[in-house]
């Protein structure tokens, strides 16, 4: 199961496709061996090859199952956001790491004219976001040196973040408070509270955002208390895995 897992993280980390080399090489398997892992996958649907034959990459039956794993936690946050929404007045998000960034999966708007919102399916670095350092505190320190490597540390603003070494030491205060802070890093009239969703089998969180000239230092604080509450709820009651393997 170990080496499966392995394989199937190779998979999702790889745009093109990864060769049964590369297999081997990161499992430790001799060929013969991961060549078996693939063709069971691939029998299942949760591997496929291009057309030369040469190339692996996650199938249809894999994506699926993911799919609908998504969707059944935007189903179950929806009401948690909506209810922040309402409490705070300010736009609340549901996210999650998709290879080296943050991806938007829900967002229920502040009804306020001036808001600070993300679209759907926007994508942002880790070290510039309240989301993304929620997650990011959740993962080993070498990974987060790894997706920083990747995507470097833009500055976005005067406040963003500008080195490793920092981001990790940020990282320590997130899991030491349970929460993450975006104090106009990302945007510069922006702020934004994040925790992660612990349980839920997925690099998620969910987090309030809002102008910095009205969602202020001390309105972070109440917001954070009450996002854990919402984390807390939504974590306790892990998404159904036979409804998943259902849809697979």
């Amino acid at each position: 199961m170990e080496r499966v897992c392995l394989i199937l993280n190779l998979l999702q980390e790889s745009i093109d496709g990864i060769t049964l080399n590369e297999v081997a090489q990161t499992t430790g398997l001799p060929k013969s061996s991961a060549f078996r892992y693939l063709w069971t996958l691939e029998n299942h649907r949760y591997v496929e090859r291009d057309e030369d034959g040469t190339l692996f990459r996650l199938g249809l039956g894999f994506v699926g199952m993911q799919s609908r794993h998504l969707e059944i936690l935007r189903e179950r946050a929806r009401p948690s956001l909506e209810h922040l929404r309402d409490t705070f007045g300010e736009t609340a998000n549901l996210a999650l790491l998709d290879g080296s960034h943050i991806i938007y999966l829900d967002i229920v708007e502040s009804r306020r004219g001036v808001r600070l919102a993300a679209s759907r399916g926007h994508r942002e670095p880790l070290h510039c976001t309240a989301l993304g350092k929620a997650i990011a505190a959740q993962l080993p320190p070498d990974r987060v040196r790894e997706l920083l490597a990747e995507t470097g540390l833009p500055k976005r603003t005067a406040n963003t973040i500008g080195t490793v070494d920092a981001f990790l030491a940020e990282l320590t205060k997130v899991r030491r408070v349970g929460y993450a802070m975006d104090d106009r890093e990302n945007e510069a009239d922006g702020r934004c509270v994040a925790v992660p969703l612990l349980g839920t089998q997925l690099p998620a969180a969910i987090s309030l955002s809002g102008p910095s000239s009205r969602f202020t230092l001390q309105d972070i604080k109440k917001a954070a208390k009450t996002l854990l509450g919402a984390a807390a709820e939504l974590s306790t009651n892990p998404v159904p895995q036979q409804r998943i393997g259902s849809r697979g």
